[in-house]
């Protein structure tokens, strides 16, 4: 059988619309073992994720992973979960309906559709291209919320999307994000986050910067995700007037046996205890919305290797969330990529065109 769709319905003289789908990576639909258990399966059959032979991982992942991590990371979720569920979803719903009221006002010219999805879990990257179709998009930005790109985070993200459109008759235009760890307004939004934060709680004596870790082989492989992680390190630290003996760059949630990105923070962390530094902050700029990795690890876990190490006082400085001048940068990454689209056909250019298709034998 044939793996190409079927088309919406179409109507001759309807203008067409312009998708932006924000990506985000995903989460259980509940903190309990048994939707923890179905995203992990998910995510971690995905061969950009893991990149052993599957004949070796299989079992692994079935008779090991799934049968002894839902449990605890089901806890770890509980610590975290929101009235209105889990924390990286309803971040990235607000932010989805706050670039769409800001694309909206700036825009006004370009007939819109703004949507989120989830890599892993709902809702998903075909579904959403498959709802923005319906709505008459023939052209979509899609723009993963990871500001550094990685082979596991962001071309998994673009592999799901254009394996839906390889069953699409009539395809979109689509146009993509890769990254944008370099921009101006996110590098500003992040160092105003942080000084934000200064003000109200006074400045530590060391910054940590933290980033979601990948295994090393990936930048032995060319992997840019290393790189593009010091860079944007390096631009917040310049930007917030740091010395280098005022901040460390660090990666964190190893998972497995592997070498990972060094060094790790939690040994940082552990490392500035038993130095006795007074105060320090962190602070985790490759998550644009606070989730398990930044309300659970770094903030109870990574407080806790802290203060047990002999530390003394320890800020988990919040993602930047819902902050205005974030929706601004990303609306002004959104419009730079979406220049050439616009669409100048007038109502009475569509109702020609209508009528046109009509006398030719169009149903509608």
């Amino acid at each position: 059988m044939s793996r190409i769709q079927p088309e919406p319905h179409f109507a001759h003289g309807t203008a067409a619309r312009i998708g932006v789908l924000l990506v985000n990576l995903g989460t259980p639909q509940a903190p309990t073992p048994a939707a923890v258990r179905t995203y992990l399966r998910e995510f971690l059959s995905d061969p950009r994720v893991i990149e052993i032979p599957r004949i070796l991982w299989w079992p692994i992942l079935n008779f090991v992973v799934l049968t002894t991590r839902p449990g605890a990371s089901a806890r770890r979720y509980a610590q975290v979960w929101m009235g209105e569920g889990s924390p990286l979803q309803v971040h990235t719903g607000r932010q989805t309906t706050l670039l769409r009221g800001y694309l909206g006002e700036r825009a006004q010219q370009l007939a819109l559709t703004v949507d989120y999805a989830m890599r892993y879990g709902r809702p998903s990257i075909p579904d959403k291209l498959r709802e923005m179709k319906a709505q008459g998009c023939d052209r979509i930005l899609l723009m993963p919320l990871y500001p550094q790109y990685s082979a596991s985070a962001t071309a998994s993200a673009f592999d799901a999307a254009f394996s839906c459109l390889a069953g699409m008759r009539d395809q979109p235009a689509v146009r993509t994000v890769r990254n944008f760890h370099d921009h101006p307004g996110y590098i500003a939004a992040l160092a105003q986050n942080v000084r934000d934060y200064w003000v109200r709680n006074q400045r530590p004596d060391v910054l940590v910067i933290s980033f979601h870790g990948v295994p090393r082989a990936t930048l032995d492989k060319g992997d840019p995700y290393h790189c593009e992680c010091q860079k944007t390190g390096r631009l917040l630290a310049e930007a917030l007037g740091l010395k280098q003996e005022q901040y460390r760059i660090a990666f964190q949630s190893r998972f497995g046996h592997a070498q990972w990105l060094k060094p790790y923070t939690a040994e940082v962390l552990a490392a500035l205890g038993k130095q006795k530094a007074g105060r320090i902050d962190v602070v985790c700029p490759g998550f644009v919305s606070d989730c398990l990795e930044t309300l659970e690890e770094i903030a109870i876990e990574g407080k806790s290797i802290f203060l047990g190490a002999g530390g003394r006082d320890f800020h988990a400085i919040p993602c930047l969330n819902e902050r205005g001048d974030w929706i601004h940068a990303l609306a002004d990454i959104a419009l730079s990529n979406l220049l050439g689209w616009t669409d100048t056909a007038t109502h009475e250019s569509l109702e020609k065109a209508r009528l046109r298709a009509l006398a030719m034998g169009a149903k509608s």
